[in-house]
C-alpha cells in the first residue's frame, strides 16, 4: 500500500511535528556554526561541535533508551524538545547581550547533543505504537524523509534569518519552531507502550549494558547493527565538511550555488528515496536489502572521491543520499520489529549506539588520512573499507541464512527402532 503510515490515525501531525523539530535543529546549527567561527575562529570549538552532537549518542544512547521504556515516550520527547529550546534561548541571550564566551558554547553544545539523544528511542517506541508492526516500515521511512527534508530547510532558514533578523534574534525565534511539536504532544493519545502489555521495571545499570551481550541472540539485529556501525566509522557524517575542499577540486571556488547544491544533494536524494520507496508501496524490509544499498552507498562515495566533473559528482551524492536512507530506513525497521516488546527501547538504544556514536571515529579517521595523504584519498580509502565491509557482511549473512535454509529441508533421519521395523 502506498504511503500506509500516513493511513494511522495521528501519524501526520507526528511526521509534521518532528520534522519541524529536525529543521529547528538544524537552523541551530546554521546561526550557531557561523557566530562561533566569526567571534572566535576556532578549529578546535568547531570540531568539539561534531563531537558533541556524537558522543551523546555512544555513552547515553542505552540509558535513554532504557528511560523510554519505562515512561510515556511522549514526555520524554517534550524534556528533549525543552533541551533544545533552552540551548536556543541560551545562544539568543548569550549573543544579544555580546557575553558569548567560548566555555558558553562548549556548555551549550553539549545540552544540544544531549536533547538530541533523549529524542531517539523515545520517537522510535512512538513510531511503532501509532502505527504498528505492519506499517512500521513505511512510518520509518517516512520518518526519515521528514528529517532529511528538516536538515534540506533548517540550513536555509536559519541563513534567512541570520542575515536578515541578526544572530540573537534569530535563535529567540528558533525557539518557537519547537512549540508546535511540543503542544501536538499533548493532544497524542498515544504513550510509545499502548501495544506492548506489560510495563518493564525500572533498569539497573548491569541490565542496561546487558543488552549488548543479548543482541547476538537476535541475528538480523546483530547484523544491521554491525552495518551501521560500518557507515558511521567509516563514512559518518565527514563526507559534509569535508565539500568546500572538493569543491575546490572541482573548481567551483567561485560558484556560491554550486557549493549550495553539493551542501544539498545527498539530503535531496535521501527525501526522493522516501518519497519514491514509499509511492511505489509495500518494500518488504530485510537484512539483505540495507546491505545491498550500503554497498550502492559507498560505491557511489568511491566515485565521488576520484571524480573531477561536477555534474557526475552532483549525481553520485544523490544517489548516496538515497541509498543511505534506504539503508538506514530500513535497519531501523528490522531493530523495532526484531527486538523483544519490552526491551524494544534498549535495542534502538543500543543500535543509535552503533550507528550514531561510531561516527566520532569517523571525524578521526578521515582526519587522519586526509591529512597524510588529502581528502580524495581519504574519503575514497573510507568509501572502499566500507564497501568491501559491507560485502562480506552480505556473504555472511547469504551464507548463513542458506544452512538456515539446508537444515530445514534435509531429511530426518528415522530413528533406530523405526529403522528395524523397515526391513
Amino acid at each position: 500500500m502506498r504511503f500506509a503510515a500516513l493511513r494511522a490515525p495521528w501519524y501526520k501531525g507526528y511526521l509534521a511535528g518532528g520534522s519541524l523539530m529536525m529543521g529547528a535543529d538544524h537552523v541551530e546549527h546554521a546561526i550557531t556554526y557561523f557566530v562561533m567561527w566569526q567571534l572566535f575562529e576556532s578549529p578546535v570549538l568547531a570540531g568539539f561541535a561534531v563531537i558533541s552532537h556524537w558522543v551523546p549518542q555512544l555513552l547515553f544512547a542505552i540509558p535513554f533508551g532504557a528511560l523510554a521504556d519505562r515512561f510515556d515516550c511522549r514526555r520524554l520527547i517534550q524534556l528533549g524538545a525543552a533541551c533544545f529550546m533552552l540551548a536556543s534561548a541560551g545562544w539568543a541571550v548569550l549573543i544579544a547581550t555580546n557575553t558569548l564566551e567560548p566555555w558558553h558554547c562548549v556548555v551549550l553544545l553539549i545540552l544540544h547533543g544531549l536533547a538530541g539523544t533523549f529524542w531517539g528511542p523515545a520517537d522510535q517506541l512512538m513510531l511503532y505504537d501509532i502505527v504498528g508492526p505492519k506499517e512500521l516500515p513505511s512510518a520509518v521511512r517516512l520518518m526519515a524523509t521528514g528529517l532529511n527534508l528538516g536538515m534540506l530547510v533548517g540550513p536555509a532558514i536559519g541563513a534567512a534569518l541570520l542575515f536578515t533578523v541578526g544572530a540573537a534574534w534569530g535563535m529567540a525565534i528558533n525557539v518557537l519552531l519547537y512549540l508546535p511539536f511540543v503542544i501536538y504532544l499533548l493532544l497524542v493519545p498515544y504513550d510509545g507502550h499502548s501495544r506492548v502489555s506489560d510495563r518493564p521495571a525500572a533498569a539497573r545499570f548491569r541490565d542496561v549494558l546487558g543488552v549488548l551481550r543479548e543482541v547476538p541472540r537476535h541475528p538480523p539485529i546483530l547484523a544491521v547493527m554491525v552495518l551501521q556501525a560500518l557507515v558511521g566509522l567509516f563514512i559518518g557524517s565527514a563526507v559534509v565538511t569535508l565539500l568546500p575542499e572538493f569543491g575546490q577540486l572541482l573548481g567551483l571556488e567561485a560558484s556560491g550555488l554550486a557549493y549550495g547544491l553539493l551542501l544539498v544533494a545527498m539530503a535531496t536524494g535521501a527525501v526522493a528515496a522516501g518519497i519514491g520507496l514509499e509511492a511505489i508501496g509495500r518494500i518488504r524490509v530485510s537484512v539483505r536489502l540495507a546491505i545491498t544499498a550500503t554497498i550502492v552507498f559507498a560505491a557511489a562515495l568511491v566515485v565521488f572521491a576520484i571524480s573531477r566533473s561536477f555534474a557526475l559528482s552532483l549525481v553520485v551524492l544523490v544517489v548516496a543520499g538515497m541509498a543511505n536512507l534506504t539503508s538506514s530506513s530500513t535497519s531501523q525497521a528490522i531493530v523495532q520489529l526484531e527486538a523483544p516488546p519490552d526491551r524494544r527501547g534498549r535495542f534502538l538504544g543500543a543500535s543509535a549506539m552503533a550507528s550514531n556514536g561510531s561516527r566520532v571515529g569517523s571525524g578521526i579517521l578521515i582526519g587522519a588520512l586526509g591529512s597524510w595523504l588529502g581528502v580524495t584519498w581519504a574519503v575514497g580509502i573510507d568509501a572502499a573499507l566500507l564497501l568491501a565491509s559491507a560485502a562480506v557482511l552480505l556473504a555472511l549473512v547469504l551464507v548463513r541464512r542458506r544452512r538456515m535454509e539446508t537444515r530445514h529441508t534435509a531429511p530426518v533421519e528415522p530413528s533406530e527402532p523405526e529403522a528395524l521395523g523397515e526391513n
